[in-house]
C-alpha cells in the first residue's frame, strides 16, 4: 500500500509541477516551455540583498518529514548579474507555518567547473534558517557543510536529497554516492514541514520532474 501511494503521489507531482498549490515567497513564480516540456520558472527578488533568505516557492499542500526529494534543475542569471552570483538553487524542507525555520540544500552552478579549487569546492551547500547561514558555517565549521560535484550553468542537473532523522544526503546526476553529507540537522529529527523550490540572489531558477516519497 505504501509503495502504491508513493508511486500516486509522485506521478501527479511530475505531471505538471505549477499545476500545483504553490505560492512565492522572496521571488516571482511563472511557468514556461523549455526544451520541449513545461517548467517552473523560480526568479529571485534583486532587491533582496543578504544570503540565504526564505526565496522560494512554497508546496502550500506539501508536508515532509523523512524520505527522498528528487527535482531537475537548470539555472540561468537574472540580467545584470553580479560577479559574485553563482546560479544558486535547490531545495528547502521541512518549512514551518511563517517560514520562519527550514532546512535548505542547494547548489553553486557555476562554481563546477572554474579553474579555482576552492570555489569548486564550494559547489554544494547546507544551511538551516535563520541561524546558521553559509557565512555562519564557514567561521564555525569550514567545508563541513559544502562540497565539490561536477556541474554547470545553463544545464538539466538532476538532484536527489534523501532525509532521515537528523541526517540528509545530496546526489547529483544519477551519482551512486552522495556529493553532501549532514550528520546534523540543525532543527534535529523531528522536525516536519513544507518543500520549497528555492532560489538565492540573481538566480532565474528552472524546476521540472519533482518527485517527493515520504
Amino acid at each position: 500500500m505504501k509503495i502504491f501511494f508513493c508511486f500516486i503521489v509522485s506521478l501527479l507531482l511530475m505531471s505538471s509541477l505549477f499545476a500545483q498549490k504553490m505560492r512565492p515567497y522572496g521571488v516571482a513564480l511563472s511557468e514556461t516551455k523549455l526544451d520541449g516540456k513545461s517548467v517552473t520558472v523560480v526568479a529571485a527578488d534583486t532587491s533582496i540583498k543578504t544570503f540565504d533568505e526564505p526565496t522560494f516557492a512554497k508546496l502550500t499542500d506539501s508536508k515532509f518529514h523523512n524520505g527522498t526529494i528528487e527535482v531537475n534543475v537548470l539555472s540561468k542569471f537574472l540580467p545584470k548579474a553580479p560577479d559574485w552570483a553563482r546560479g544558486f538553487i535547490g531545495i528547502a524542507f521541512r518549512i514551518n507555518n511563517d517560514n520562519s525555520k527550514f532546512e535548505c540544500i542547494y547548489i553553486r552552478p557555476d562554481n563546477g567547473r572554474v579553474n579555482d579549487q576552492v570555489r569548486r569546492n564550494h559547489s554544494t551547500q547546507y544551511f538551516s534558517y535563520p541561524d546558521h547561514k553559509f557565512s555562519d558555517f564557514r567561521m564555525t565549521d569550514p567545508e563541513k557543510y559544502e562540497s565539490y560535484a561536477d556541474m554547470g550553468m545553463n544545464e538539466w542537473i538532476k538532484m536527489k536529497i534523501v532525509v532521515k532523522g537528523d541526517h540528509a544526503k545530496l546526489f547529483i546526476n544519477d551519482s551512486k554516492q552522495p556529493c553532501l553529507i549532514i550528520n546534523d540537522l540543525k532543527y534535529g529529527a523531528d522536525m516536519s514541514g513544507s518543500i520549497g523550490l528555492w532560489v538565492g540572489n540573481w538566480t532565474e531558477g528552472y524546476f521540472s520532474d519533482l518527485k517527493i516519497t515520504n
